[in-house]
């Protein structure tokens, strides 16, 4: 309708670089259940080191702790991840998410729920993310 083009529109959220967006993703599957703790920041910041270098690293999780509630959805940040972490590569950013939201030995409903979308938008499947899960349940034993 011609009245929609006068309605003000909600403004876009920036789009955050890849690795921001992987730092934000990483802090979202923490602090999912409600419980964000040490266990968790320390798995983030060896994530994140492991990729981009500890100095780094300890920058981006700074910044994703400060970010991530206004980060907008999902969608949002998975988008950039894309960018920057190749297809076959991907797979590994699950295990990374896996080993944040099996760190309390539980799994929350939300947490599977998020982990299902962010496996889907990154170009996976529930078989990739299901065997993401398992890597990372055979390294806890």
């Amino acid at each position: 309708m011609i009245w929609s083009l006068f309605r003000p529109r909600a403004p876009e959220l920036p789009r955050p670089a890849g690795d921001l967006a992987l730092a934000m993703l990483l802090v979202r599957a923490a602090r999912i259940d409600g419980d964000y703790d040490t266990e968790e920041v320390a798995l983030i910041r060896t994530a994140l080191a492991r990729r981009f270098g500890a100095e780094r690293g300890a920058e981006l999780l700074t910044e994703a702790e400060a970010q991530e509630a206004q980060a907008g959805d999902t969608v949002h940040l998975t988008r950039p991840i894309k960018d920057i972490v190749p297809l076959e590569e991907r797979g590994s950013v699950l295990q990374d998410l896996w080993r944040i939201v099996l760190s309390d030995q539980r799994r929350d409903p939300y947490e599977d729920g998020l982990m299902r979308v962010v496996s889907n938008l990154l170009g996976l499947s529930d078989r990739d993310s299901a065997l993401a899960r398992q890597a990372v349940q055979r390294e806890a034993r």
